[in-house]
């Protein structure tokens, strides 16, 4: 069988030579579009492009197909920038809108940690997207477009009131969250590690460690009375094999043994350590939250060095 080698396409100005005469016009197509709202799973349907804001414009305003959220798209063929991200929040503010899209070549770290920041410290009815655009093709084919999430919203909701948990175990997992919080970044030592991430009914809560390529988990593991942290690696073997070349000196600064699993039949992989965890009795859950942070200041040390 002839299989054909994927290469990505770096140079997006050989597709697209300008951002507003060519690329705003590409995206607000519905066919292109449509990518963009699968990738960041919302229905959107363009209002307007080049919206006037004041003296500026913004590239696209738009809206969520069944709601009433408004929705700004940013787009930058270039690296991310102090510009750009200024301009969003201008644009945003201009327009009320509810959703915030920055479409970018690539993201500098600096600038996920602000999108990750807005997300987490802003009104819990606004949400933003950092969205990185991949071009690709095999041999002499034409390119094809994928837009990748770099940061989103913890969670839609951002903040599920205790009312509205739909079941008691959601209610405990969110109760617990609240705790770690309120415990973990307080801390000086954590907050210089790590971005607060709100609390959700969900059983894991992420933690960047400055890749795109993978991040740490925190999960609650309730029906084996546990807590796992791990380190999730997201398609990329070849991080997983690195890394576990150097499985022995992670371990030893870790000063604990870790899980490998390289799950070679499906696209992730996990390097994971497990703790037995009374979840339910709340007397246990500081020595708990102290487990957690000891563990992810030590996995984000050491794996840091490979990543």
């Amino acid at each position: 069988m002839n299989l054909g080698k994927l290469e990505e396409v770096k140079d997006l100005r050989k597709i697209w030579k300008h951002e507003a005469l060519d690329f705003t016009p590409w995206l607000a197509e519905d066919d292109n579009l449509a990518i963009l709202s699968d990738a960041v799973g919302l229905d959107i349907i363009v209002d307007e492009t080049e919206s006037p804001v004041g003296d500026f414009s913004v590239d696209i305003y738009a809206s969520e197909i069944g709601t009433d959220r408004k929705i700004i798209i940013e787009n930058q063929l270039e690296d991310t920038n102090h510009d750009h991200l200024g301009k969003l929040i201008t644009y945003a503010s201009g327009k009320s809108a509810d959703i915030i899209i920055w479409v970018v070549k690539k993201a500098r770290e600096e600038h996920k940690s602000a999108i990750e920041w807005l997300n987490n410290h802003t009104d819990d009815k606004i949400g933003f997207f950092l969205c990185e655009i991949k071009l690709y093709k095999i041999g002499d084919s034409e390119p094809a477009v994928k837009f990748e999430v770099i940061e989103k919203p913890n969670d839609w909701v951002k903040e599920i009131k205790k009312t509205t948990a739909s079941s008691p175990i959601q209610q405990l997992r969110y109760e617990f969250w609240v705790a770690f919080n309120n415990y973990a970044f307080k801390k000086q030592e954590y907050t210089k590690n790590f971005n607060q991430r709100k609390a959700s009914t969900d059983h894991w809560m992420e933690l960047s460690i400055g890749s795109s390529a993978c991040h740490l988990n925190i999960l609650q593991i309730r029906k084996k009375n546990a807590l796992d942290v791990e380190l999730y690696i997201n398609e990329d073997k070849k991080l997983f094999e690195n890394l576990y070349q150097h499985k022995d000196s992670i371990e030893a600064e870790c000063g604990f043994e870790l899980d490998w699993r390289e799950l070679p039949e499906k696209k992730a992989s996990r390097i994971i350590i497990e703790k037995s965890a009374d979840l339910s009795n709340e007397e246990n859950w500081e020595e708990q939250f102290q487990w957690i942070m000891d563990i992810t200041l030590k996995m984000k040390k050491a794996f840091k060095k490979y990543i």
